[in-house]
């Protein structure tokens, strides 16, 4: 169903201003195609202090802008989140201010709805959060991964929060159970890495010397098992499956990773009780610029991944 959205000026305050006009556009017509929005900035219909603009100009403070009369597809046959599940991801939540908040995020969830999840943690926040309108995900988890995710509150936060991830002033510690004993208690992995998206819109990644992204992981071994061995992580750089593809190209696979792992190695520990991937956010630290205080954060293992490894003992 279609329903008429009636011609709106928006004035732009300070969580709104320096990001591009299409970008606001997107976000504040949510169920409108982008290439109608495109459209409409074309043909002059979208207007900024009465004058036509660009898809890529950035807003300012006090701008006015215009948005023309659009139809726009009716959302309430979209499935939401169920009360349950909304009350259960905000008994996880380890840190909130006025600005942000910080999740220590199950496995098994994904941080946001796609073709085979109506719903995801951003849109779940959302509806616990309703005021929080500009809340938004600062950066990504895997489906399986769990621990610390960051969700801003304010387009600047939000901002600020992807320029310190950018700047590498955001230290990110992560736990990693892999096959084998790593036999170095510590080592950094400086090996380049390259995203390719497949027709189906399955990512993979690969280590790749000519046209990868430089991309640095540092390991420290934690405690050394049988035939696994738990790693503290420190990533340097945020790229995607960075750890999952780092540890598999020194051959110390993580253990339930389906996709980069080695069968042999999860058929064993599956028959040991894991039924999972054993990779999980441990630890945040960062300052905003506004602030004088660090903010630390730190998720404890689920008692399930607590007690495999004391099972693995």
């Amino acid at each position: 169903m279609e329903i008429q959205q009636q011609l709106t000026f928006i004035k732009i305050d300070r969580d709104n201003a320096e990001q591009r006009v299409d970008n606001f556009l997107f976000r504040y017509l949510k169920n409108v195609p982008k290439s109608h929005v495109y459209r409409i900035i074309r043909k002059g219909e979208v207007r900024i202090n009465k004058k036509r603009c660009k898809p890529e100009y950035r807003l300012q403070i006090d701008d006015d802008l215009r948005i023309p009369p659009i139809k726009v597809m009716s959302t309430q046959t979209t499935l939401t989140p169920k009360q349950g599940e909304v009350v259960a991801l905000e008994k996880c939540i380890i840190y909130e201010d006025k600005q942000l908040l910080i999740l220590n995020k199950p496995s098994g969830i994904a941080v946001h709805g796609g073709s085979a999840t109506p719903y995801g943690i951003i849109e779940m926040m959302r509806a616990a959060r309703p005021h929080d309108k500009d809340m938004e995900l600062v950066h990504r988890l895997d489906r399986d991964t769990s621990g610390c995710l960051i969700l801003a509150k304010k387009r600047r936060v939000l901002r600020e929060l992807h320029a310190l991830l950018r700047e590498g002033k955001v230290e990110k510690h992560y736990l990693a159970l892999v096959k084998g004993t790593v036999k170095n208690d510590t080592r950094r992995i400086d090996v380049a890495l390259k995203k390719t998206e497949l027709k189906s819109g399955e990512r993979v990644v690969t280590t790749s010397l000519a046209d990868g992204k430089d991309a640095r992981t540092d390991i420290k071994v934690v405690e050394r098992y049988t035939s696994a061995t738990l790693l503290d992580v420190h990533l340097h750089t945020g790229r995607t499956h960075q750890i999952r593809v780092h540890t598999a190209h020194i051959n110390h696979p993580i253990a339930g990773d389906d996709k980069y792992g080695d069968r042999a190695f999860n058929r064993l520990m599956k028959s040991k009780g894991l039924k999972r991937m054993f990779l999980h956010a441990h630890s945040l630290a960062f300052r905003l610029p506004d602030s004088e205080e660090k903010i630390r954060c730190s998720a404890p293992l689920s008692s399930e991944l607590q007690n495999f490894a004391e099972h693995l003992k």
